[in-house]
């Protein structure tokens, strides 16, 4: 049997011990927990608008995929949630920023609110390390 082993990243704040993990690797997969913008602090929200949060959001994937020995290609599959389904087009504009090659799997979903009112988006996903030919950047 393969243990879980918790990921983390100097630069993406864990949650409080007995919440989540906002990385787990089982064997050679990852599974990430919604993320959103909001700052290590705690408090602040990064990001204006969906591209921003997207980007922030992007930004912690990477490092956590990346502190797991990985490279974002890795990344499989993603759900995206978002509060305002008008506001997608910042979320791909930001995926394109992050990703190349074959996009991960995807599914978009509007929801009616997330933790609090300005985080625009989570996103959740799933990685397989080793599943892209790049190198860790």
């Amino acid at each position: 049997m393969t243990a879980k082993i918790r990921i983390t990243s100097p630069h993406v704040a864990e949650a409080a011990p007995g919440l989540w993990s906002n990385c787990l690797q089982v064997g050679d997969s990852l599974y990430l927990s919604g993320l959103t913008s909001r700052a290590n602090d705690g408090n602040t929200i990064d990001g204006a608008d969906e591209y921003e949060q997207s980007r922030v959001i992007f930004t912690k994937i990477k490092h956590l995929v990346e502190a797991a020995g990985g490279h974002i290609d890795d990344v499989v599959t993603l759900t995206v949630f978002v509060t305002r389904m008008s506001g997608n087009q910042g979320v791909w504009r930001a995926r394109r920023e992050f990703f190349s090659g074959d996009f991960p799997a995807c599914a978009l979903v509007e929801v009616t609110s997330l933790a609090k009112p300005e985080i625009l988006v989570e996103i959740q996903g799933q990685a397989r390390l080793g599943a892209s030919s790049a190198k860790p950047r």
